[in-house]
């Protein structure tokens, strides 16, 4: 009895601890998708069409920076790891090289972007859409040298142990977005109406400034300065393969659950304007809400992997059980509030009434799948804390794309079980998709806990 009131205790303050750690990253992930939130909510008070255009826009977006982000997220545990090592000739070699990778990605990216209205012809998105979704993605495509300096410049950070200058740059971030969309899309001040463009220049504009401020505060901060050595930026083809091989796992990984969703915005562009415009309310804010399972899986792994690294997998365990009940207990907090407070969300998003109907019953759909989101991001970050990467990729691309996509498809799109169900079919989908994973990840992580691991 003692004893099991001690291991209760130890995940108590280990909960406690998680949540101290993850908040800053929490706040940080909020704050920057937090944009979208802003571009959604204000697109949508000028035209269900321009909300629409953020809607598709944003899912040929979503994906790409998701895997931007993971990969370059790989910074964040190299710096960690010299810096413990007291390794600092490695920790400026390898924010050079990351910064490579950055360069590398943004064109790979703007050429992506720039192909946009390709993909959504070939998608056959609804074409009053098109042209005003390609203009938000040529206005983000500006943005992305900004973006993708801000990711590397904030898993640096991280790595380095500063978690606050990057929560504090991103809320900042998103202060300035809001007056920022207001101007340009309703063309104040004596800048043309732009609608959901306006988004794009906006959020642009936005990661210029602060990826910017990041980069000033670590050139002129007394721990930083010495770090940043321009004359490390002579790129290393066998460092920047390296970098490469562990850090796109992760971002997969992370593109996999959050690139789904993108790609059922898209498909529901076939059921016309008003379809899209709810389905992405729901979209856009269980997407804010998986910030929270997402960045918190980012905290159970630095904690997995330091137990581990210590050789003392009892306290690894005890750590993932703690960071998954954790998890579990915030997104029943997150199901409680979007029951309760539906309405009220969908009203930050439009006024018709048409979609406000369609997107509240959607919010319900939502919120029946936050448990089974939670336990997947948080079961992955415990995995990856163990060094175990590549199953949990496969399980997850298994349950979302053999599962949960083209179950939605038939149920939505297709009489072939039952009648077609339109936008429910997908969130049907998404349901069962999260939920296989979030028991196979789960299975797979008992299995990992319960036997000795090699480190």
């Amino acid at each position: 009895m003692q004893n099991q009131s001690s291991t209760l205790h130890y995940l108590a303050a280990e909960a406690k601890t998680l949540l101290q750690l993850s908040l800053p990253i929490i706040i940080t992930q909020l704050a920057t998708n937090g944009m979208t939130f802003v571009d959604t909510a204000m697109a949508g008070q000028a035209s269900a069409a321009d909300l629409a255009a953020i809607a598709v826009g944003s899912s040929l977006w979503l994906p790409a920076s998701l895997l931007l982000r993971g990969t370059l997220m790989i910074l964040t545990p190299v710096t960690a790891h010299h810096r413990g090592a007291n390794n600092q000739k490695s920790i400026t070699a390898d924010l050079a090289q990351t910064v490579w990778i950055a360069l590398l990605s943004v064109l790979a990216l703007a050429f992506y972007l720039n192909n946009g209205e390709t993909i959504l012809n070939y998608m056959k998105v609804a074409p009053e859409v098109v042209p005003t979704a390609v203009g938000y993605l040529n206005a983000l495509a500006f943005g992305l040298p900004g973006i993708a300096l801000f990711y590397t410049l904030n898993s640096f950070l991280e790595g380095m142990g500063n978690t606050r200058a990057p929560m504090v740059i991103s809320v900042a971030g998103l202060l300035i977005n809001i007056p920022v969309n207001y101007v340009l899309i309703y063309g104040k001040f004596g800048f043309p109406a732009m609608g959901a463009v306006g988004c794009g220049w906006a959020t642009s504009l936005v990661y210029w400034l602060m990826s910017l401020l990041m980069f000033a505060y670590i050139r002129f901060h007394h721990r930083y300065a010495h770090l940043v050595d321009f004359k490390q930026m002579v790129p290393s083809l066998g460092r920047i393969k390296e970098l490469l091989r562990l850090g796109l796992p992760i971002g997969i990984s992370i593109c996999m659950c959050g690139s789904i969703f993108a790609v059922i915005a898209l498909l529901i562009g076939k059921l016309g304007a008003s379809n899209i415009a709810a389905a992405q309310i729901a979209l856009n804010f269980s997407s804010m809400t998986y910030m929270i399972p997402m960045s918190l899986s980012f905290g159970i792994t630095i904690r997995v992997g330091f137990s581990l690294g210590q050789k003392n997998t009892w306290e690894a365990k005890q750590r993932a059980i703690s960071g998954v009940i954790t998890a579990i207990a915030l997104a029943g907090i997150s199901t409680t509030c979007i029951l309760l407070f539906r309405e009220s969300i969908v009203n930050l998003y439009t006024t018709d009434s048409a979609i406000k109907q369609s997107a509240m019953f959607l919010l319900i759909l939502a919120a029946s799948y936050q448990i089974s989101d939670a336990l997947q991001a948080s079961t992955s970050g415990a995995l990856r804390g163990y060094k175990d990467t590549n199953m949990p990729m496969i399980l997850s691309c298994g349950a979302y794309w053999g599962i949960a996509l083209p179950m939605g498809y038939i149920f939505a799109m297709t009489d072939w079980i039952i009648p077609a169900l339109g936008t429910t079919g997908f969130w049907v989908g998404i349901i069962t998709g999260l939920s296989l994973a979030a028991l196979l990840l789960a299975i797979r992580l008992i299995k990992l806990v319960n036997k000795p691991i090699p480190v």
